[in-house]
């Protein structure tokens, strides 16, 4: 099975590659002498210092992995060849809540992407909203299951 491909921008990826240039070198090293120090204070199988280590050193490889898959799968999104007719990624669309006449605007990115935070506007394209809103056009009524229930946005604009 092939591996899902993650839409990124050209910034998002020079991001995971300073923060895998940065684990790979400076954490991994910080990690490495945590582990040396513990070492020193002997018998490891009561060693918290060394435990707590290791564990530091899991995860960090961990996440060195997530980071190689998602630049390994990524495809960069070229937003000079996109338009302002349907809603696509990097679109900021501006919506009005059909119930209550409340207008927000959403910047919608790639679920790899490392801008994401729902508090300042700027979601996923897989999140429900996201999805809802994808190739639609100025104009269109959507709807959406939210945790609140299910909501209409109407699209008021679309800009890049």
């Amino acid at each position: 099975m092939a591996a899902k491909q993650i839409m990124l921008t050209a910034e998002d990826v020079k991001k995971y590659e300073e923060e895998l240039e940065f684990l790979k070198t400076e954490k991994r090293k910080e990690i490495a002498e945590k582990i040396k120090v513990a070492r020193s204070y002997g018998d490891l199988s009561e060693n918290s210092e060394y435990d707590d280590a290791k564990n530091e050193q899991a995860m960090l490889e961990a996440r060195i992995a997530t980071v190689e898959v998602t630049l390994k799968n990524a495809v960069i999104i070229d937003e000079s060849n996109t338009s302002n007719e349907h809603v696509h990624l990097t679109s900021v669309v501006k919506v009005e809540y059909v119930s209550n006449g409340r207008q927000v605007s959403f910047k919608i990115l790639g679920s790899g992407s490392n801008g994401i935070n729902p508090r300042e506007g700027v979601i996923s394209d897989e999140s429900p909203i996201g999805k809802a809103l994808m190739e639609r056009s100025v104009g269109d009524v959507v709807e959406v299951e939210t945790p609140a229930g299910v909501q209409g946005l109407k699209i008021l604009e679309i800009s890049k």
